[in-house]
């Protein structure tokens, strides 16, 4: 490990080792082994986006707030629920030869494909605290991100589909019927779409650039056979800001969910659509978050007991980001957004 990495976990196990795990409704899910996942020099999904995090919540008194949940890793059960046993087997096996480019985006290193099954086994650890009643929500800071990654493929940072996994964990382990996921990450999670394509079970409410990377996420893809009127995705121009997207989820998603009547709700939550994010091109802020994640917790609220899972994605400005973070825990835990923000 570089002297960087080690320094970052240092760091990482300083904030674990001080926050008091005492009996509050939010959960805040990480381990300091989602730092190992080395993607190389100059990548933008780096260690240090969950080490600037966790250092910015430490400051801003988050952690008081919250209680913090050490991840299990996922069992490969339920891992191929979603991914091929062959396709996993492909990872370990590329990890083996790190580095490793799976494309152009996406490398491995030689822990990445267990630090991917330590991020997945954070959702289903928080699912699994959620179902306990221990906490009523929780916000899951993991990497590799995974809405990109589909069935049997890797790409765009992305190599396991965690929110996918956890959807079919719910339904599979405990019985529930509907799962909704909304994902306000500035790109498409093309990989949740195509796995729950044709699934009615399976919602897939989706906010993002267009056109963008990875180019899909159309108005018109919305679902295909059994699951058509179960994906809804609404694509923004470059420019489009906190009015734009709090609209959509008040005008499209609110609709669909209380027609749809969610059993548990995710977020797919990155935060690359923050108008300082260098990867995109839209202007939210963290007020629009605030409002975003108050416009969720409301369904999971009205639908699901409350029953919410957050999972981070993208999100590229480390300022940004753990701006955004904070307020997107203390909007979950129901605590008081300072008006005045600084960097």
């Amino acid at each position: 490990m570089t002297i960087l990495g080690k320094a970052l976990l240092l760091f990482a196990w300083g904030f674990v080792m001080t926050t008091h795990a005492d009996s509050v409704k939010t959960g805040l899910v990480f381990h300091p082994d989602y730092l190992l996942h080395d993607t190389g020099a100059g990548h933008p999904e780096r260690p240090e986006r969950l080490a600037a995090i966790m250092e910015y919540l430490k400051q801003q008194g988050v952690f008081d707030l919250v209680t913090l949940i050490d991840p299990q890793p996922a069992e490969d059960m339920w891992l191929h629920q979603v991914h091929p046993e062959e396709y996993l087997k492909y990872l370990e096996e590329s990890a083996t030869k790190a580095p490793f480019a799976l494309d152009p985006d996406t490398t491995l290193s030689e822990q990445s494909y267990r630090v991917a099954k330590l991020a997945t086994g954070g959702v289903l650890t928080a699912v699994d605290e959620v179902m306990a009643g221990r906490i009523t929500n929780a916000f899951v800071a993991l990497r590799p991100p995974g809405h990109h990654a589909l069935a049997e493929r890797a790409m765009g940072f992305c190599l396991i589909n965690h929110v996918a996994v956890a959807a079919r964990y719910v339904q599979k382990k405990y019985g529930l019927k509907r799962v909704l996921i909304v994902d306000w990450d500035v790109h498409h999670g093309n990989g949740t779409q195509d796995i729950f394509y044709s699934d009615p079970t399976v919602f897939y409410f989706s906010t993002h650039q267009w056109p963008y990377y990875p180019g899909t996420g159309a108005a018109d893809d919305t679902g295909s056979d059994d699951g058509v009127g179960t994906t809804l995705n609404v694509p923004l121009a470059a420019g489009a800001g906190d009015a734009d997207v709090v609209q959509a989820f008040q005008h499209k998603l609110v609709p669909a969910a209380e027609n749809f009547r969610p059993d548990f709700v995710f977020i797919s939550a990155g935060f690359d659509a923050h108008e300082d994010d260098p990867l995109a091109h839209l202007q939210l802020t963290e007020s629009g978050y605030e409002e975003l994640t108050r416009i969720v917790k409301d369904i999971a609220a009205r639908f699901a007991d409350g029953r919410l899972v957050s999972l981070l994605e993208g999100g590229y400005s480390l300022s940004a980001l753990s701006r955004s973070v904070e307020t997107h825990l203390k909007t979950l835990s129901s605590q008081p957004i300072e008006d005045e923000r600084t960097n």
